[in-house]
C-alpha cells in the first residue's frame, strides 16, 4: 500500500475527531471515554504535542499519531486509525514518520500506555518494536466499573 504521511494541519482536525470519536464510541481500545469536540482535540492533539502526524491513503485521512514530550527525554505516543474502513499498514506508515521526528528531536525513548484490555493496541506496538516496560495495576476504570491495568511499552531512541 502507498501512504502519504505528513505533519498534522489544522484542516485535518475535523476528520481526526471523526476517527477518534468513533473509536471512543465503540469502546475498549482507548482509555478515552468522552468524545472530543473539535476545539478540545485541536488543543490536545494539534497544539500541545511537538510531533503530530497524519496518514492518508488515496487522499483520504485514515489515521493520526501524536508524541507528547513528557520530560526526561521521553515521549508518550498515541495512535488512532479509521476503524470504519481499516487500511492495513496505516499505523506502521505513520509510525515511521513519528519515529524519525522523535529521533530528530533527541531524547531517550517513546512510551506507549495501553489499557490491558486493548489487545489490538498491545499487538500493534509490539509489532513496531516496543517492549513491555512496566505495568500500572488498576489504572483505568471502564464505564461498566471494570478496572483494567495500563501496560507501558517502551521504544528506545537513538
Amino acid at each position: 500500500m502507498i501512504f502519504d504521511v505528513r505533519d498534522m494541519q489544522k484542516e485535518d482536525v475535523p476528520r481526526c475527531v471523526e476517527i477518534i470519536n468513533h473509536i471512543i464510541a465503540v469502546g475498549g481500545s482507548t482509555a478515552y471515554e468522552e468524545p472530543y469536540s473539535e476545539s478540545d482535540f485541536e488543543a490536545h492533539y494539534f497544539e500541545e504535542p511537538p510531533v503530530s502526524n497524519v496518514v492518508l491513503h488515496n487522499g483520504t485521512l485514515v489515521g493520526f499519531q501524536a508524541a507528547f514530550d513528557v520530560g526526561d527525554g521521553f515521549y508518550s505516543i498515541g495512535t488512532f486509525t479509521d476503524r470504519t474502513s481499516s487500511i492495513r499498514g496505516a499505523g506502521r506508515a505513520v509510525f515511521k514518520k513519528t519515529l524519525a521526528d522523535c529521533n530528530e528531536r533527541g531524547g531517550e525513548a517513546i512510551l506507549a500506555k495501553i489499557t490491558s484490555d486493548n489487545s489490538g493496541g498491545l499487538a500493534f506496538y509490539s509489532k513496531m518494536g516496543f517492549v513491555d516496560w512496566k505495568s500500572i495495576p488498576n489504572d483505568h476504570t471502564r464505564p461498566n466499573g471494570t478496572s483494567v491495568d495500563r501496560i507501558v511499552k517502551r521504544y528506545n531512541l537513538g
